[in-house]
């Protein structure tokens, strides 16, 4: 089940979207082009490490505790390979050109970048002493696939299935669609705290974060919105 595009056209540009689409992309061909070992050097300093952020807490560290919440944001930028970054930029542009619509440009950066934090303490809290650097978009993105799912439950999601490698294109209602994402990530969260083995090494409680406060967000903005 693969997501090709929503029938929900916007009314503005999403300028936003396409420069976080854009510095995203800059910042993986300039990660592709480094030696091997500078590459993993790069990432380990610029990526997420739940464990770091454990010590630097410890040992009551502050100047170290904020460089930790530094990388939350660095780590945001990086992607570990070219279906992590294909797929999450894919994601972004699917659903981030209505949700930016909704909410305005610097808005939906702001909500970006927070779901991203959130997304990113939500992996922690499951993950408190974990030498697995995180990276990647997906929490963040996770955060504007909430929103989308309050504000847009009947858009329609053009999907592919693949039946015995015969394609069948089906439109899905988001909320169906972004349900059963959601409760993917859930089982998979899930199965992850049954052991390190489990999971494929994918953030799901980051997705289940951004998404819980995405979804909160939107519910918020609808009271507001209904209310004036």
């Amino acid at each position: 089940m693969f997501p090709l595009r929503d029938i929900n056209p916007s009314s503005k540009k999403p300028i936003v979207t396409i420069i976080l689409i854009v510095i995203n992309t800059i910042i993986f061909i300039f990660e592709i082009i480094l030696p091997p070992e500078i590459r993993e050097m790069f990432i380990n300093n610029f990526g997420f490490t739940p464990v770091e952020l454990t010590k630097g807490i410890v040992y009551g560290d502050l100047r170290y505790i904020i460089l930790n919440f530094f990388t939350i944001l660095t780590s945001m930028f990086l992607h570990g390979s070219f279906m992590h970054i294909i797929g999450n930029m894919w994601s972004l542009w699917l659903f981030g050109d209505n949700v930016e619509d909704k909410l305005g440009h610097f808005k939906f950066l702001l909500v970006y970048i927070i779901s991203g934090y959130i997304a990113s303490f939500t992996h922690y809290i499951f993950n408190i002493n974990s030498p697995v650097v995180a990276i990647g978009a997906s929490g963040a993105i996770a955060g504007v696939i909430g929103i989308y799912f309050v504000l847009f439950p009947f858009a329609k999601i053009q999907t592919l299935f693949l039946l015995l490698w015969f394609p069948f294109f089906v439109n899905i209602p988001a909320f169906i669609f972004i349900g059963l994402w959601f409760l993917t990530q859930v089982f998979n969260g899930l199965l992850s705290l049954v052991g390190p083995y489990y999971g494929s090494g994918v953030a799901w409680w980051a997705h289940i974060g951004g998404f819980i406060y995405g979804t909160y967000l939107a519910e918020k903005y609808k009271r507001e919105f209904y209310y004036y």
